[in-house]
């Protein structure tokens, strides 16, 4: 029997049709209700020429109703592929059009731009969801008179693309993570003795990677995921509690919030499971992870889009093996090159980048995926990170390639030079540092943030600003030294 996607929303509908499979607030989905929207809107899809192998690009922020547009999908075999909604419609246009895709679909608050985007990315037809202006039919009124019964189906193989999840890549150009139903099943099965269905809070937007995987995880064991609209300590406690959650994944930054917060607000007892990963974990967040949630296991995770799990660091060792984010799982080999790079090697790994084999090429050897993270490993096999061989900044589990914010500095009035690296931080991981020669007085951190609105997502404006006579440039190409710019920085 194939691994398909689709089958599993069918299979929850049919066992636990009344249990939720997602909630956002107060508001609730169960997974019959999932099962049932799915297939109405599945249809009103293929009404409109959906099919298989079609892409739907999804620009949209979290909200209850992407979960039947994720579920009819997969029900017809078309590949689900959503955008980043912090986007402007500036930005989102050109990576919407990487995916070549059959059709547009936009939440009501970007319900006003989405043809506009649609007709610069090259995508033939656009459609809201449900509410937001009239720019486009709404598929929440399309799928009204369609029946919710179970789809037949779609000649698939496994090995057919499920998603596509845009990243960036060493040079900052996006690249579609092209990941098939077979990875993403194996990625997210939890076994046949998981008898406690996975009752999960996540903090990441339902259009990134994390979000869906996390979602997949929890309906693995016919459990449900919760969802918050931003990810505060006070929304993801009061989800917790709200839901008796049993786990909570966060990256490091979010825990610190988490712990900074009144223990007694909360009840957070039902917990089981408390999760991290993504960047740095410092040895004194375990220990407050500890302290706070006793009785719970404490996990940390590395990873990506194109890998999934790479190495898991298990709660018996969190507090043994500090900085460690411990061996491969099950299933999963992983070696070093003569260069320190970490290599990867399993049954889930993605398939490539979509519609760039050069970089498939690059990234994906003799069956290895070459991840640009470089590593150590300990006597026991545990791996730790030491560093990254290219510059992309990582800042809170977000990617940000710093030509694009010195592309957006680059006319301040203010500024003859700037150079944008990403500078160590405890909290979000790396933290977007503009390195400015000024003219005069110069600008200041909340000159530049302002100069960059509408021009780059908030996340990828500069938190911090340092000034320099003059930014160090290699003789032979006048390229700019970042690491020597880090070192100057921290040495101040």
């Amino acid at each position: 029997m194939a691994m398909l996607i689709g089958e599993l929303f069918r299979r929850n509908a049919e066992v636990v049709p009344e249990a939720p499979a997602a909630s956002l607030g107060e508001a609730v989905i169960t997974h019959g209700e999932l099962e049932a929207r799915a297939n109405q809107m599945a249809r009103a899809l293929g009404r409109r020429g959906v099919g298989a192998g079609d892409r739907i690009v999804a620009w949209c922020d979290t909200g209850l109703e992407v979960l039947p547009l994720f579920a009819a999908a997969a029900k017809l075999g078309a590949v689900f592929a959503p955008i980043n909604a912090r986007l402007s419609a500036a930005e989102a246009a050109p990576i919407a059009g990487l995916a070549r895709a059959r059709l547009l679909v936009a939440d009501a608050p970007r319900a006003d731009r989405v043809c506009e985007v649609a007709e610069q990315a090259g995508i033939q037809e656009a459609l809201r969801l449900a509410g937001g202006e009239a720019s486009a039919p709404d598929l929440a009124d399309l799928m009204r008179s369609e029946s919710d019964r179970a789809l037949d189906p779609p000649a698939l193989s496994e090995r057919d693309p499920h998603v596509i999840f845009f990243t960036s890549g060493s040079t900052g150009n996006p690249k579609g993570v092209v990941l098939s139903h077979r990875a993403n099943h194996l990625r997210t099965f939890q076994g046949v003795f998981r008898d406690v269905p996975e009752r999960t809070i996540c903090m990441f937007p339902l259009f990134h990677m994390a979000a869906f995987t996390l979602a997949m995880s929890a309906w693995q064991t016919r459990g449900e995921i919760g969802f918050v609209t931003a990810a505060t300590a006070e929304q993801l406690l009061a989800a917790v509690a709200r839901r008796r959650a049993n786990r909570l994944y966060c990256i490091p930054a979010v825990w610190a919030r988490i712990l900074d917060t009144d223990p007694d607000a909360f009840d957070t007892s039902s917990l089981r499971e408390v999760d991290t990963g993504t960047s740095a974990v410092p040895i004194d967040l375990i220990h407050r992870l500890k302290e706070r949630f006793p009785g719970t296991a404490t996990r940390v995770y590395y990873g990506s889009t194109e890998v999934g799990s790479a190495a898991t660091l298990p709660d018996a060792d969190v507090l043994r093996k500090p900085g460690s984010v411990g061996p491969p799982p099950p299933g999963v080999d992983l070696r070093l090159a003569d260069d320190g790079e970490i290599c990867v090697r399993s049954e889930f790994l993605t398939d490539g980048y979509f519609d760039a084999p050069d970089a498939t090429a690059r990234a994906l050897r003799d069956g290895w995926f070459h991840t640009g993270d470089l590593g150590v490993l300990d006597d026991d096999g545990y791996l730790m990170i030491v560093g990254r061989k290219n510059e992309l900044i990582r800042t809170g589990g977000e990617s940000v390639a710093p030509a694009e914010v010195e592309g957006a500095l680059a006319d301040h009035p203010g500024l003859s030079e700037v150079a944008v690296v990403g500078l160590p931080d405890p909290e979000w991981g790396e933290v977007v540092c503009a390195v400015c020669v000024a003219k005069g007085q110069g600008p200041s951190l909340e000159d530049l943030r302002a100069h960059c609105e509408g021009r780059v997502a908030r996340f990828k404006q500069p938190r911090r600003m340092e000034r320099v006579d003059a930014l160090p440039r290699t003789q032979a190409t006048g390229q700019v030294q970042r690491a020597l710019l880090i070192e100057l920085i921290q040495s101040r």
